[in-house]
């Protein structure tokens, strides 16, 4: 009996250490799954974290770009709402003439539009009023000085200021909203220049 008690005995410790070397073969196993879900999962938390604080950089430059946007494009505003106002008040200015400047103004104008043919110069009823005398003689020479001859009617045209050249039916608004209208774009430069250099 006692051969197989030994045998029993032998066979146990045989079974116990092949138990012994699976456990411990599966607890090496479950090591190196739990090492590689760490290592997988560490991966996944660092890929995750820097996309988010790519995100997160990327939402800060967008807001830092909105409000750049919206400093300049209210810094623009300003600027043209101020260049307008410089470009009013000089109009205001020139309307506020008194009558020897006003006069004096209309005939540079007119030394630049009158064209070389013969033609007639309308004023508002109001500038009729106040043409100082010798007025005519000034525009005929004015006229004369670029190969034309212009005549003032006596009848008032309905404009605010400035006047109105017709040539054979066609007319040329020479008046003072119409020019500053015309140069609004160069005039808004230049007073840029002036405010903002």
């Amino acid at each position: 009996m006692a051969g197989l008690d030994k045998m029993k005995s032998q066979i146990l410790n045989e079974a116990r250490a092949a138990a012994d070397a699976k456990t411990a073969k599966a607890n090496a196993e479950a090591e190196d799954i739990l090492s590689q879900a760490k290592a997988e999962a560490e991966k996944r938390r660092s890929s995750i974290s820097q996309k988010s604080a790519a995100e997160v950089s990327n939402y800060k430059d967008r807001v830092v770009s909105s409000i750049d946007l919206q400093r300049r494009t209210k810094i623009l505003g300003a600027k043209q709402e101020m260049i307008a106002s410089v470009l009013d008040k000089a109009y205001e200015t020139v309307t506020g003439y008194g009558d020897k400047e006003y006069f004096d103004m209309i005939l540079k104008l007119l030394g630049k539009y009158a064209l070389a043919q013969e033609g007639e110069i309308f004023f508002s009823s109001g500038d009729l009023k106040r043409i100082p005398a010798g007025f005519d003689k000034e525009v005929e020479k004015s006229a004369k000085a670029n190969g034309g001859s212009l005549k003032v009617s006596k009848e008032g045209k309905n404009i605010e200021n400035g006047f109105v050249l017709v040539y054979g039916g066609i007319e040329e608004n020479c008046t003072l909203r119409a020019m500053f209208d015309a140069k609004r774009d160069e005039l808004s430069d230049k007073v840029h220049r002036m405010l903002f250099s």
